[in-house]
């Protein structure tokens, strides 16, 4: 999907202040409001904005603590994955979600009260499902996330090898 300045720049803005005004956004990317209305909702019909949401600060919320889940699932069977991952998803503690490869199946990003509720999480929710076969639990001290994410670059274009003349 070709983007140009203005995209970017419009993608940039709405991702630091996504509740601005329209004439705000405008006057930050250097377009008139018209354009930017009609970018912004093309940017939205291609499916590059997703929707807009409140960030929440998770200790004013009272879920200061954050932990990573690594979590294998036996047998590793579809029903079995799209199961858990349809279950796991509906916990309110489970605030995203990474179905992977390797050793284990999921990586769930858990926010709780304290240090006791990522135990109850654990023990409680997660190893009374019957196909959970091994969890490793980890301690997040600390989440920093970017609030900006610029798009991919384009791969360059490899040059065509010549044709040498017989």
């Amino acid at each position: 999907m070709e983007l140009d300045a203005v995209d970017l720049a419009l993608l940039r803005e709405l991702q630091n202040d996504a509740r601005q005004t329209n004439r705000d956004l405008a006057a930050k990317t250097g377009v008139s409001p018209s354009t930017s209305l009609e970018r912004v909702r093309l940017l939205r019909e291609r499916g590059l904005i997703t929707g807009y949401h409140a960030a929440l600060d998770l200790t004013a919320v009272g879920r200061p603590v954050q932990a990573l889940i690594s979590v294998r699932i036996r047998p590793p069977a579809r029903p079995v994955i799209e199961g858990f991952r349809e279950w796991a998803q509906q916990l309110p503690e489970v605030i995203a979600m990474f179905v992977t490869s390797g050793a284990y199946d999921f990586l769930l990003h858990i926010a709780v009260p304290d240090v006791n509720g990522v135990y109850a999480f654990v023990i409680d929710r997660l190893t009374e499902r019957r196909e959970v076969a091994d969890v490793q639990t980890i301690l997040a001290y600390e989440h920093v996330q970017s609030r900006v994410i610029a798009p991919a670059e384009p791969a360059p274009e490899r040059p065509r090898p010549t044709r040498r003349a017989r």
